[in-house]
């Protein structure tokens, strides 16, 4: 499928398109998640958040009410309580803090809390220069994290669909050997399809941009966590992700997992 024609074609719409069969021939033509812009415009709207201008953000959207995943909340706790109070997050493509800052006012104070954030380049360059303080940190990669502080729980929130080989990244982590996963607004494709790898359309309010994203088979993914144990499993929090169009068809949806080494 020609991405060109793609493009012309869903002109002015946005949303998930395709199933295309190379990564880097995609993100090449699409440009990818690395554009200038969606740093800029996640930088502005966190600041505004770390400066009380406003209440809550997410994927660099500003809102005026905020919208807790709970889910996501009480497998913390949970964490938190059977760690003795201590809760050290590894949070792997965590943006600037968006989950971070989406879940602090509900970690109580007594609560021992360390964040870490490992992204790309840039957003800890940015990170590190605005929004590190004594609690949330920024590192390059996940052994730079571990060897910094050792994490409890690993989040991978709308993450592994935007990576060009998620697999092997999932087979990578094992070594780590984190007590505790959470794994929320991952994309699963309906019906035990393969694997989909669609071109996503960002609405136009929020950037310009479009980037390679994956649908996975959800069965052949929690392969992946052979040594979990599946806690609890949950719809994502977003509104309109549990349920999502490709191609005019309702073929995917958003979940999420809370899973515990066994």
């Amino acid at each position: 499928m020609s991405l060109f024609r793609l493009k012309k074609k869903e002109k002015n719409k946005d949303g998930w398109f395709g199933n295309y069969k190379n990564w880097e021939e995609l993100a090449t033509m699409s440009g990818g998640y690395q554009a200038k812009t969606i740093l800029d415009i996640t930088k502005d709207s966190l600041l505004k958040i770390k400066n009380g201008e406003a209440v809550y953000e997410r994927d660099s959207v500003l809102f005026d009410k905020k919208l807790y995943p709970y889910s996501v909340i009480s497998a913390l706790l949970y964490a938190a309580v059977e760690c003795g109070g201590t809760l050290n997050v590894l949070d792997f493509g965590g943006s600037l803090g968006s989950t971070y800052y989406q879940v602090r006012d509900l970690i109580p104070p007594s609560v021992k809390l360390h964040w870490s954030v490992v992204e790309q380049e840039e957003y800890v360059t940015c990170g590190k220069d605005l929004f590190e303080d004594e609690i949330l940190k920024f590192h390059y990669t996940i052994k730079e994290s571990v060897t910094s502080k050792k994490a409890n729980v690993l989040i991978l929130s709308s993450v592994i669909q935007y990576l060009p080989n998620p697999h092997d990244f999932l087979d990578e982590i094992k070594e780590f050997g984190f007590k505790y996963i959470i794994l929320d607004r991952t994309s699963f494709i309906k019906n035990d399809q393969s694997d989909r790898l669609t071109l996503q359309i960002v609405p136009a309010h929020i950037y310009e941009a479009q980037y390679p994203a994956w649908f996975f088979n959800e069965k052949r993914l929690m392969q992946h966590f052979d040594d979990y144990q599946i806690k609890t499993e949950f719809e994502s929090s977003v509104p309109g992700e549990q349920e999502i169009v490709i191609d005019s068809v309702k073929a995917g949806y958003d979940k999420g997992f809370f899973l515990i080494r066994k």
